[in-house]
C-alpha cells in the first residue's frame, strides 16, 4: 500500500520549512490502518517480545494495535509529570 497517499502533509507546520505528516488520516482509513499495523508487526512475527512502547499520543494508538497483534503488553511513554503515581 502507498501510505503516503493516505497521510496528510501540512507544509510549514509548526513553523516554516517543516512538513508535518498527519497520520490521523491513515488511522481513519480502515484498509490503510490495517496495512500499516500489519507492516509494523510482520518483521516480528514469531519473535518473543515482552512489551511494545508507544510515545504519546499517536504512538498509543499505533503501539497498542501492534501490541495487540503480537499478543504482548503495551507501555505508554508519557512526558514527565503527566501521571500522578510513581513512574520510571
Amino acid at each position: 500500500m502507498d501510505f503516503k497517499s493516505v497521510i496528510r502533509t501540512i507544509p510549514d507546520y509548526p513553523k516554516p520549512g517543516i512538513m508535518f505528516r498527519d497520520v490521523t488520516t491513515l488511522m481513519g482509513h480502515p484498509r490503510a490502518f490495517r496495512a500499516a499495523v500489519d507492516a509494523m508487526v510482520q518483521p516480528y512475527a514469531g519473535v518473543r517480545i515482552d512489551k511494545i512502547a508507544g510515545i504519546e499520543a499517536r504512538g498509543f494508538i499505533l503501539g497498542g494495535a501492534v501490541a495487540h497483534q503480537l499478543s504482548t503488553g503495551f507501555v505508554p511513554v508519557r512526558k514527565k509529570g503527566k501521571l500522578p503515581h510513581t513512574v520510571l
